[in-house]
């Protein structure tokens, strides 16, 4: 349902930056700016993802529904205003991610069993969605020179330092938090969660050296995903966490 969605959101704003993408050196390739796919075919299959997602998400629940609608509304509102806003464009796409949670809660919730997001889930989720998006705004001043996008002149590299450096430590001091909660300790059987803190660590300061490399002009997202270490660092975390779920638990 959200993939629907997002592609719907994802064609809206291709069609509103079409003529700025054609002059981009890497978004010139995106369907619509190379003319691989035509304006009307894109208006057609945007309005066709809309109708699909919307009409499951309020099948599924009223909640799911809402969450879907509030998720359209502000991804229009981030296309047409807020993305040349800065700082608040960031925010903007941030919201997205904790409205797929509330979402995701909604959709498995039942009349007698009502799911709600933790603190923890929602905090993590916004903290390292901002973490990531303004991330990719240091690396696209650092490689464009503000001429990705008009937003870009306003924002500063010193500021966007600074501020990736405070949710650094509020993602990393969130996440010791969680580990450390007696709920979340009850939940996985062990009190020894806190010992991946270290992947977590060095994963974000992975992104964040992406982030400044003037040298790669892909996303730092995107980087991630083919960078080793990052990749052997999440292989760790993933391992550690089953080794002390599985392996750590207290003797009964």
């Amino acid at each position: 349902m959200f993939s629907f969605l997002a592609g719907a959101v994802y064609t809206l704003n291709d069609l509103v930056d079409v003529e700025a993408d054609r002059r981009h050196p890497t978004k010139c390739n995106r369907p619509i700016a190379a003319g691989i796919v035509t304006e009307r075919q894109a208006k057609i299959f945007g309005a066709i993802m809309v109708v699909l997602s919307l009409s499951s998400a309020f099948a599924l629940s009223l909640g799911v529904g809402l969450a879907a609608l509030a998720y359209l509304a502000n991804n229009i509102a981030y296309t047409f205003r807020v993305k040349h806003v800065p700082y608040l464009d960031v925010a903007s796409i941030a919201s997205g991610f904790v409205l797929r949670v509330i979402a995701g809660c909604y959709a498995v919730s039942t009349l007698t069993n009502p799911v709600r997001p933790s603190f923890y889930l929602l905090a993590c989720t916004a903290l390292l969605a901002l973490l990531l998006g303004f991330g990719k705004r240091r690396h696209e001043l650092v490689v464009h020179q503000a001429k990705a996008r008009a937003s870009l002149e306003a924002y500063s590299a010193r500021t966007l330092d600074a501020l990736l450096a405070v949710l650094a430590l509020a993602c990393v001091g969130v996440y010791v938090a969680y580990t450390r909660d007696p709920s979340t300790m009850r939940f996985f059987g062990s009190t020894y969660l806190w010992a991946t803190t270290p992947f977590v660590v060095i994963g974000i300061g992975i992104f964040l050296s992406l982030a400044r490399d003037k040298e790669r002009a892909d996303s730092p997202t995107d980087e991630m995903l083919k960078n080793v270490p990052f990749v052997v660092t999440l292989l760790l975390y993933a391992a550690t966490i089953i080794a002390i779920v599985y392996k750590l638990r207290p003797t009964p």
